[in-house]
């Protein structure tokens, strides 16, 4: 039996990462869910049966580290976290394995498959977590706040906030604003630019479209797995692809 603590303040980060465990091969228990630190510093001071913590780094009430600086943990931990791809280096050089949000099933698989090898080598022990190393190392992450547009009439800038979606189109991208009118952007990689954006305001609904949530207006049934979404200022509904919409649904409730 393998006990997990689960530290998430988001209800349905947290239900995605139960769902998730349920569908492991391994016989698991979830012997607390815990959503602040003051309620994790006590709960890990007195219990020491954990074989597996999935922690937040940003909480109710304050930093995660904030737990870990007062707690001796002797357990892997699986980070859960919003940081972008550069500052990963600081989790992995330190045998700490990090989901970064929104996850898959196939990335909590993977962050799972880490934790079992260390787990079956009896390797546990051996795991130093150098939380103060990875304090140092990981940075907050700042988003773009505006993007370059190009015209006839050479280069201007568009706000961030003022974006309702992006969408690529024959290998340009385009961002829509809250008028509905269509900016020809700098950049030429989607992918690219949902990694400048803060995954709690942006979400990238199928391949080619890039949705702002504060510019959701309303939500439709498409079909059994898809949704069409109304975007303020733009006059047909956005679609979500079948394999983004369960991901999507999560996303918009936080």
């Amino acid at each position: 039996m393998i006990k997990i603590v689960i530290i998430e303040d988001e209800i349905p980060a947290r239900k995605k990462l139960i769902r998730f465990i349920n569908e492991l091969k391994e016989t698991t228990e979830i012997i607390a869910e815990i959503d602040n630190v003051e309620q994790a510093i006590d709960f890990l001071k007195t219990e020491k049966s954990i074989d597996l913590i999935i922690s937040d780094i940003e909480l109710l009430d304050g930093d995660a580290f904030e737990i870990y600086d007062q707690v001796k943990i002797s357990c892997p931990i699986i980070f859960t976290t919003a940081y972008d791809q550069f500052w990963m280096n600081a989790f992995e050089t330190n045998g700490i394995e990090y989901l970064l949000k929104p996850f898959t099933l196939e990335r909590f698989q993977k962050a799972w498959n880490k934790f079992s090898i260390l787990n079956k080598s009896h390797a546990s022990d051996e795991i130093l977590l150098k939380i103060s190393q990875i304090q140092k190392e990981i940075q907050p992450k700042s988003f773009k706040e505006r993007f370059s547009v190009i015209s006839n009439k050479g280069i201007y800038f568009l706000e961030t906030k003022r974006i309702t979606f992006f969408k690529a189109e024959e290998g340009v991208i385009f961002a829509f604003d809250d008028s509905g009118k269509k900016h020809l952007l700098n950049q030429t990689v989607l992918k690219e630019i949902e990694s400048q954006l803060n995954p709690n305001e942006f979400f990238k609904i199928n391949r080619s479209e890039l949705i702002n949530k504060k510019s959701i207006i309303k939500l439709e049934r498409y079909s059994k797995n898809a949704l069409a979404l109304e975007m303020k200022g733009w006059g047909n509904p956005l679609i979500t692809s079948q394999s983004q919409t369960a991901d999507f649904r999560e996303w918009i409730e936080k």
